[in-house]
């Protein structure tokens, strides 16, 4: 199926999204056509935060809950994220709510800190921002972030060398690569509005 487009209707919605309760701080600032659906919002803050996708997910947008909706459970009061544009659920100001793994409970805060017009020759969705490193997957959780840093950072500690095995080298908790997280987000861009000269 071929990309969507922008066209110079397309409204730009720059979103801040920042990882609750955890030190040091985690976010990303994106940039996405205010036309996607809360299901390709779901990709946009996977691949920017630098989460795997491993895990269930949901958002809550003026206490309505959106997400996959489980056949084999209706009593849920999901609604399908995929039927949900964005545009038509929040507006400059808002903000609402989205956990990643219900093990983990990953919590976001994601605000609308304005609206744009689309810029000729640009992709979107785009990285514009952010800072800190997005915690190990299967990590536990804030509680099991801040002791998995607090290992990592003593070399001394018995557990230094299973959990820097476990991580797959070092890690930087302060460490962000803007390129990085916007390439992350390519695989998912629109056309962009051709050059109006």
């Amino acid at each position: 199926m071929p990309a969507p487009g922008v066209s110079e209707k397309t409204k730009i919605f720059e979103l801040e999204i920042v990882l609750a309760g955890v030190q040091p701080a985690v976010r990303g600032r994106v940039q996405v056509p205010g036309e996607i659906d809360l299901a390709v919002l779901h990709e946009v803050v996977q691949s920017v935060m630098g989460w795997t996708n491993s895990h269930l997910h949901e958002f809550e947008i003026a206490g309505r809950r959106y997400g996959i909706p489980d056949p084999d459970w209706p009593s849920q009061h999901v609604t399908d994220e995929a039927r949900a544009k964005l545009f038509r659920l929040v507006k400059p100001g808002d903000g609402f709510g989205y956990v990643y793994d219900f093990g983990d409970i990953w919590a976001h805060e994601i605000a609308v800190e304005k609206v744009l017009a689309a810029e000729a020759g640009v992709r979107y969705p785009r990285g514009v921002s952010g800072q800190g490193a997005c915690p190990p997957e299967d990590v536990g959780g804030v509680w099991g972030y801040e002791e998995f840093q607090a290992v990592m950072a003593d070399p001394a500690h018995p557990d230094h060398a299973e959990r820097l095995e476990w991580a797959g080298g070092p890690f930087d908790p302060h460490r962000f690569e803007p390129a990085a997280a916007d390439r992350a987000l390519e695989w998912l861009a629109w056309r962009p509005l051709a050059s109006m000269s």
